[in-house]
């Protein structure tokens, strides 16, 4: 993805899957050794059932120890649960009559969380597959994939993780050099307090713009509702509002002259 200048300017109802609390807290590369029981624990609840709980064990056991990696690298494990959960259908790969909660949603859970603990490492797919594979094996709960089925899953959850935090992080390295140059920008406030809104407008983008091909104006009551339970101890909405839409433009223009490129 390509950091160019921009000339047109103009996340939750989710339970949280460590706490259970409304509004899903993007999980960091890792929840650390120390919380893998408590994170399967909650996760387990807050999906319901065995699938829930093996759900809840993949986040401890593949994502497990890896803290402080930054914003940029952070994924809302709700929040790609929502996406593959409309779109699995959509793959080759998926057969008919298998369906999400019970057989593929182990698989793309494997997958990004799993490029969370070894792809922001450097590893590669390949690389990392016998680790993914044992994981998956572990904590598939009631699915009817073997791994031979549930590896094209696992490698297209994988594939997109690597292209959102890519994108994030050349998001975060744009805001951190232009930032002060938007007119929204209160004088006493750092990058440190606009990140979070940055990184919003990019997510919401690829959420609901690409994935769904909402406007901006579509998509802001729900964008203002996720920020607002998701990032209450930061900036206010009113605050936030003008960089979450920057953004959101912002990213609207990269990806549309990436398309148009490929």
């Amino acid at each position: 993805m390509e950091t160019k200048k921009d000339t047109n300017y103009s996340p939750d109802a989710n339970p949280d899957p460590i706490t259970g609390k409304p509004g899903a807290h993007p999980v960091g590369t890792g929840v650390g050794a120390a919380g893998v029981g408590t994170a399967a624990t909650a996760l387990g609840a807050a999906v319901g059932g065995p699938v829930g709980a093996a759900a809840g064990a993949v986040v401890g056991a593949v994502a497990g120890g890896l803290m402080g990696k930054g914003v940029a690298e952070q994924i809302d494990p709700t929040l790609e649960d929502e996406y593959w959960r409309t779109q699995y259908k959509s793959r080759p790969y998926v057969e008919k009559d298998y369906d999400y909660d019970n057989d593929y949603a182990p698989a793309y859970r494997a997958g990004y969380d799993g490029y969370s603990s070894y792809g922001t490492e450097g590893n590669t797919f390949e690389e990392a597959e016998p680790k993914l594979r044992g994981h998956y094996e572990k904590q598939r709960g009631n699915s009817r994939l073997d791994w031979d089925k549930a590896k094209p899953a696992t490698k297209d959850a994988w594939d997109r993780t690597s292209s959102t935090i890519q994108g994030r992080r050349e998001n975060d390295d744009y805001w951190r050099t232009n930032y002060k140059s938007r007119p929204y920008i209160e004088p006493n406030r750092s990058y440190d307090d606009y990140e979070t809104a940055y990184r919003s407008g990019y997510d919401s983008y690829r959420l609901y713009g690409l994935d769904r091909g909402m406007s901006y104006d579509q998509a802001e009551p729900e964008i203002r509702s996720r920020y607002e339970r998701d990032h209450h101890d930061g900036l206010s909405w009113d605050n936030a509002k003008d960089a979450i839409r920057d953004s959101w433009n912002r990213a609207k223009s990269s990806m549309s002259s990436n398309n148009r490129r490929s």
